[in-house]
């Protein structure tokens, strides 16, 4: 089992950095929704921070992401500088898909964000195909496809497994089990007792994990990512979190017991991020100059996103054919 030796602390305070980036930008898109200073549905990540950070660490740059609409914590976390992400999420030219892709269709390849799509299940046969192209080109490069728990009931789940076991293609398979696929209780629409019990029928390595603890997360993940790029194959990690928020922002949460409110809020990764770095010796400045610089990174990005121009309309006719047709 992880202890809190088993990662050096520039790690750790690379997760904790990529943590805040996540935390912060969650943060600002909920106040900026409330003062109505934006209006656009929001898919809030509260809770799933520290696991997306944890992951994404392991990874090259360059490696590959497929996501989904809620996945702003994966985005942020594998390294989209904020000012494009901003501009895209208010439909502005200058963000990473001129404003055209919106926040369910976020892409990025300069950080390996390859995919955000807005289906539930359809990323992971996405990742399949970035997979094979890697092996087949020799890259080097791993992919990792994000889905919740709902996904694994659908089709593209089983197929796309089965592939990847089939073909040891470079891809991991991370499910962030919130325990809730948007209003439906885990237990109501999966019979499996876990996400992983499914992997052994396609023959592929496994492993749960507490997705808020950021030490054995990354484990995690660095193991699947050295097995993928060693060319051994998929890795399934299931990574339990919680979802603290609503399905979109502002939608009733009422449907979630109280008591699970009230465990989530006791295994809220942040503070209990923060108490792990206090008992391996940083100080509290040092965690506020890191938020400071998030912080000042973020005012930058809104204020360029507010003030970027919405796409002209001669956009419509752009990057949907590869060569314009005559009207």
């Amino acid at each position: 089992m992880a202890t809190k030796e088993d990662l050096d602390i520039e790690t750790l305070l690379e997760i904790y950095r990529r943590s805040m980036r996540v935390y912060k930008t969650d943060e600002r898109f909920r106040q900026m929704l409330t003062s109505g200073k934006l209006r656009l549905v929001y898919y809030p990540v509260r809770g799933q921070e520290v696991l997306s950070a944890a992951m994404m660490a392991a990874l090259n740059l360059d490696d590959y992401l497929v996501t989904t609409y809620r996945g702003v914590h994966d985005q942020v976390a594998k390294g989209i500088p904020l000012r494009d992400l901003w501009a895209e999420f208010t439909g502005k030219v200058t963000g990473t898909c001129k404003g055209k892709g919106g926040p369910m269709h976020i892409t990025d390849p300069a950080t390996g964000v390859m995919v955000t799509t807005g289906i539930v299940g359809a990323g992971l046969p996405i990742a399949n195909g970035l997979a094979l192209a890697s092996q087949q080109s020799g890259d080097g490069r791993v992919t990792v496809v994000c889905f919740g728990d709902g996904a694994s009931n659908i089709g593209a789940f089983h197929e796309a497994l089965n592939l990847a076991s089939l073909w040891k293609l470079p891809v991991i398979f991370l499910c962030q089990n919130n325990r809730y696929a948007e209003h439906t209780a885990y237990s109501a629409g999966t019979a499996a007792k876990q996400i992983i019990d499914r992997a052994p029928g396609y023959a592929m390595e496994a492993v749960r994990v507490d997705g808020n603890d950021p030490i054995a997360m990354h484990l995690v993940a660095c193991e699947a990512v050295a097995r993928a790029r060693a060319g051994e194959g998929p890795t399934l990690i299931e990574a339990m979190t919680y979802r603290m928020l609503g399905h979109t922002f502002g939608a009733d949460f009422s449907y979630v017991p109280a008591e699970m409110q009230e465990e989530a809020k006791q295994a809220d990764p942040i503070p209990l991020f923060r108490a792990l770095l206090a008992e391996r010796g940083i100080d509290a400045a040092t965690l506020e100059a890191i938020e400071n610089a998030i912080g000042a990174e973020l005012d930058e990005a809104v204020e360029h996103a507010l003030s970027s121009p919405y796409p002209d309309v001669d956009e419509l006719r752009i990057d949907v054919l590869k060569e314009e047709i005559a009207a």
